[in-house]
């Protein structure tokens, strides 16, 4: 009998002991992320039948670093800062070194401030030509915390990981050689500074940054700045231009500029290496280095920043048998968390925005940048309002100083600097809907006047010029849409007056909840009425959005299905349907909800969906707005197996600072924020059987799925905390809650589930 209790005992504890270790295991979330993930063309249907050129790229990178951080570390396959070349492409297969890059996620821009490091074996180069070696992807190691690689020609294994702001790199030789470190800021304007101080094993050296779009080429008003101290010994340095190599320990202003350090090896050394980055200066990436890294325990801080991602990646769980899924949505969840970018040193220090290289310096909070955002204000920014309200407060915040500091609110603010990059005012949506949302410890009335003087005022020519104040606000004001005849000139997306007048209206929208809130009672009427201008471009004859010209004539020949001059990056059918705050005002000028629903059919039926461009990612939740909600759970679940997959190429076109990405995260938890402002989320069936989100304040909401077969994918019933739910959204507010919803899915669609009057 004892022996009998004996192996019980011993079989329970190993029972446990598994259960622990299996439980640990499914724990770790960072094991799912694949950050080579879009670095590769993409290979989804609605891509490859829409997108092309750039557009075919997901552009994202293996970025080391931690979320929203200053730099993020790649490695580079391709040089220079050029316009939508990100530094690493997975079909290339030599590799130039290693970036300190601040390319924008997933964009079609460019990189800027950055800088690489290259090391090698053998005698010193420095031309790409001789100094850049093979590698493989089979030698590859690519973590959010981590990345390594075999350069085996060189014999010589590279690894990084990386902090907010700095970072840590190690070398190792495989064989006893000299190893020299090629140190560049990659300026493609032949601008740029870097010195070395052999004795002490420190380099430093910054690149200034310079704009895009208005005010191309002109210098941005700051650098990227980088400080990099040496563990080991030098034994030899210097500086080179291109060919030229010289004993010198510092050069400026020259192309294709660096300095390089030499040392013996043996076989088995380490070499190791620690870099802080600044916006602000020298001195500032000094600090910060030695705030955040101030060992050389490379592997306990790899550790450390693998903990931090595990942490940011754990407030969302999801629980399903089939793996492939974990990955495409914690790849996702990952792209979602590279922007915006952290411009504050650790001593709140950044540089005044548009500000010709003044510094201002915070007393709380972070100063955050590039905001791609008309893309994100859709989803990405709206993913963390749920969250992390203090990371989108300290966004808002950003947002205002730089209006407060520039003059007028910025459309898209990169490079720390006014862009008018893309169309619509969506700065003011997204301000809008952290307002109506209760995220308000920043200067709320300076963020109103800001808004408004935007949406009411011109700026003086030059002004406009730069960038300041919404393209072509004078006809839209004047005749209540953007008429063909206005070409918009000063705007790096010229014309597509249809999708700028309804973009327009969304924000007059947004804009009117705040003023409503903040009793602007005059501003409040006029704005609303200024967001029904969308129907000023609607033509009754095709059913659609249509170009228009002052005297109220339609844009000749309509072609329904095919890239329009007045419309942005995509056709009048898929633009049609923005109108993400008014869908009910959208249907009845359609005819009512019954020509709603098949104008969204004939746009699936006839392929004519495009998941690529952002103006239509709100699409397949409007059928939750006709008499057949049924039809939603359909279209996403077919979006997030057509147009996400696994692997280089799994994301239909450019990703966007994370939006793209940012659609897949809510679509697959089961809701979507069709108008963020709105603060309501329409529901879909969930991709995954069990869901727990960590909310502020120690809340935390479940989201169970109750399948008939293993293939149910349509909602029957909805309960809340046990309660039937009979609405199909969730509010901002329910969800802060938390609690339990459980969704009872079966096979065939119920078509009375979610109809609302």
């Amino acid at each position: 009998m004892r022996n009998t209790h004996f192996t019980l005992r011993c079989i329970l504890s190993s029972f446990l002991l598994f259960s622990l270790c299996s439980s640990a295991k499914a724990q770790d979330l960072v094991q799912y992320v694949q950050p080579l993930a879009g670095t590769a063309a993409s290979t989804t249907t609605g891509a490859l039948k829409h997108g092309n050129g750039t557009e075919l790229n997901a552009n994202t990178i293996p970025a080391v670093g931690l979320p929203f951080g200053m730099t993020q570390y790649s490695p580079q396959t391709r040089q220079s800062e050029t316009k939508c070349q990100p530094p690493y492409f997975y079909k290339d297969n030599v590799l130039t070194g290693f970036r300190g890059t601040h390319w924008l996620s997933g964009s079609c821009t460019q990189d800027y401030g950055s800088f690489t490091i290259m090391p090698l074996m053998g005698s010193l180069k420095t031309t790409v030509k001789n100094y850049g070696t093979g590698f493989s992807h089979e030698q590859e190691i690519s973590t959010p915390n981590y990345y390594k690689v075999t350069l085996s020609a060189y014999e010589l294994d590279a690894e990084i990981t990386a902090t907010l702001r700095a970072a840590m790199m190690q070398f190792t030789a495989q064989r006893a050689d000299s190893l020299y470190l090629l140190i560049m800021p990659n300026s493609d304007q032949g601008k740029g500074y870097i010195s070395v101080d052999k004795k002490n094993g420190e380099i430093w050296g910054y690149n200034p940054a310079h704009r895009i779009y208005q005010g191309w080429g002109k210098p941005a008003g700051f650098s990227g700045f980088f400080y990099i101290k040496i563990q080991q010994t030098v034994s030899q340095s210097g500086t080179f231009n291109e060919t030229k190599v010289f004993t010198t320990d510092s050069i400026s202003n020259q192309k294709d500029i660096g300095a390089y350090l030499g040392f013996k090896v043996n076989k088995g050394d380490v070499l190791r290496i620690r870099i802080g980055t600044s916006f602000s200066s020298l001195e500032g990436a000094k600090k910060n280095l030695e705030q955040e890294i101030n060992n050389w325990d490379f592997e306990a801080l790899s550790a450390k920043n693998k903990q931090v991602w595990q942490q940011a990646l754990s407030q969302i769980k999801v629980e399903t048998r089939i793996e492939k899924d974990k990955r495409i949505f914690y790849t996702a969840f990952y792209h979602a968390m590279q922007h915006p970018r952290l411009f504050s040193d650790i001593d709140g220090t950044y540089p005044q925005f548009a500000g010709d290289y003044k510094l201002k310096k915070l007393t709380n909070g972070n100063y955050y940048d590039d905001f791609s955002m008309w893309d994100i204000y859709r989803a990405q920014l709206p993913l963390f309002e749920l969250l992390n309200p203090k990371l989108i407060n300290d966004a808002v915040q950003s947002m205002v100083l730089k209006g407060t500091q520039g003059g007028w609110l910025p459309i898209f603010p990169c490079w720390n600097s006014y862009t008018a990059a893309m169309i619509g005012d969506h700065g003011t949506a997204f301000i809008a809907s952290a307002y109506t949302k209760g995220i308000r410890n920043y200067d709320v009335n300076e963020a109103y006047r800001l808004m408004r003087q935007n949406a009411f005022e011109l700026p003086n020519h030059e002004d406009y010029v730069n960038g300041k104040g919404r393209r072509a606000l004078d006809t839209y004001l004047k005749y209540g849409y953007i008429p063909m005849e206005d070409s918009v000139p000063e705007a790096f997306h010229k014309k597509e007056q249809v999708s700028r007048t309804l973009e327009y209206a969304y924000d007059d929208y947004a804009l009117a909840m705040v003023a409503k809130g903040l009793n602007k009672t005059s501003d409040y009427t006029t704005l609303l009425n200024r967001s029904k201008n969308y129907r000023n471009v609607f033509d009754s004859e095709v059913n659609m959005m249509r170009g228009r010209y002052v005297n109220k004539t339609w844009y000749q020949p309509f072609k329904a299905n095919t890239k329009e001059p007045y419309i942005t990056e995509g056709t009048p059918r898929q633009y049609t349907f923005y109108v993400p705050h008014d869908v009910s005002g959208l249907a009845t000028l359609m005819g009512g909800k019954a020509k709603l629903e098949q104008s969204l059919d004939e746009l699936f039926e006839t392929g004519e969906y495009w998941h690529g461009n952002e103006p239509g990612h709100q699409i397949p939740f409007m059928y939750n707005y006709t008499a057949s909600p049924w039809k939603t759970h359909l279209k996403v679940k077919e979006i997030l197996a057509n147009e996400y997959s696994d692997g280089p190429g799994g994301l239909s076109g450019n990703d966007d600072a994370g939006q793209m990405s940012a659609w897949y995260v809510f679509a697959s938890l089961g809701f979507y924020p069709v108008d963020p402002v709105s603060n309501n989320y329409q529901l879909t069936s969930p991709l995954f059987d069990e869901i727990t989100i960590k909310l502020p304040s120690n809340k935390t909401l479940r989201i169970v799925t109750h399948k008939k077969t293993q293939t149910s994918g349509h909602i029957s019933v909805v309960k809340w905390n046990g309660k039937v739910y009979a609405k199909n959204y969730l509010t901002y507010e329910g969800i802060h809650k938390g609690g339990l919803i459980e969704l009872f899915l079966q096979d065939e669609p119920n078509k009375q589930w979610g109809v609302l009057n």
